[in-house]
């Protein structure tokens, strides 16, 4: 079992920046593809933006140049860049993690709260 704790969440008015953080449990992150989801309200969770176990990265278009990834392996943590942030990235934001040989392993964080409002 993998537990991962995201940070970073809260209000920010559009056109500024937060930077997310997800720490997970485990000794082998190294072996784990992460990415961060979102789910706003009345809308289906989206895959925001992915990095592989070589930091190959993938993003939602919608977050293309504005959105960076990026993990520190030594740390077992994963972040979320979020620059010139608009209303329509008010979500709750999710941490995942998933091995990427036992594709069923696969984990979770609890969210965090991202609004985007002046």
């Amino acid at each position: 079992q993998v537990h991962l704790v995201e940070s970073g969440g809260g209000l920010v008015q559009p056109g500024g920046s937060l930077r997310l953080a997800c720490a997970a449990s485990t000794s082998i992150f190294q072996l784990y593809d992460m990415a961060w989801y979102r789910q706003a309200p009345e809308k289906q969770r989206e895959l925001v933006a992915t990095i592989a176990r070589d930091e190959s990265t993938n993003y939602l278009d919608s977050v293309k140049g504005r959105f960076t990834i990026s993990r520190d392996n030594a740390k077992s943590t994963v972040y979320l860049q979020m620059e010139t942030l608009k209303p329509e990235d008010t979500a709750v934001y999710y941490c995942n993690a998933q091995h990427f040989l036992a594709t069923y392993l696969r984990y979770w964080g609890q969210g965090t709260q991202v609004t985007v409002s002046s």
